[in-house]
């Protein structure tokens, strides 16, 4: 089947899509890391992070995957069931479906990553305080 070609702009558009969920599941649970560099970005981090978490265990779906289905099927492809992280992470770490409890795990984990940066950022804005100190 020959495609249109405005149905291309739909498919680089969903791939954008993908492509900036990705950047935002990477930034949820490593951006810690790079609060550590410059701390000031944790005011955008914390709620990130809190968002990531907080779809992971809830159960929620995030508003990228809509509009990715709704860009690919615009643009002539066929959508997928799910969310972002079952259908692009999970195939790739794991082999069977996400399951609800993998989905907290992912939570947890998100968590736990996360505090370990704020640990790290507080114990150093502690050490910064007590040479101004003394």
């Amino acid at each position: 089947m020959v495609y249109p070609r405005w149905w291309m702009l739909y498919r680089v558009l969903a791939d954008s899509v993908v492509l900036a969920h990705l950047a935002f599941v990477l930034f949820v649970v490593c951006g810690g890391a790079a609060v550590l560099r410059w701390p000031r970005l944790a005011w955008v981090h914390l709620p990130a992070a809190a968002w990531g978490a907080l779809v992971e265990y809830a159960g929620w779906i995030c508003p990228l995957t809509p509009l990715e289905n709704a860009l690919r099927l615009a643009g002539g492809q066929a959508a997928y069931t799910g969310d972002f992280v079952q259908h692009y992470v999970i195939p790739v770490l794991y082999p069977d479906v996400l399951t609800r409890g993998m989905q907290i795990g992912l939570g947890t984990l998100v968590v736990l990553v996360n505090a370990g940066f704020y640990w790290e950022l507080a114990r150093r804005a502690r050490r910064r305080a007590r040479r101004r100190a003394g």
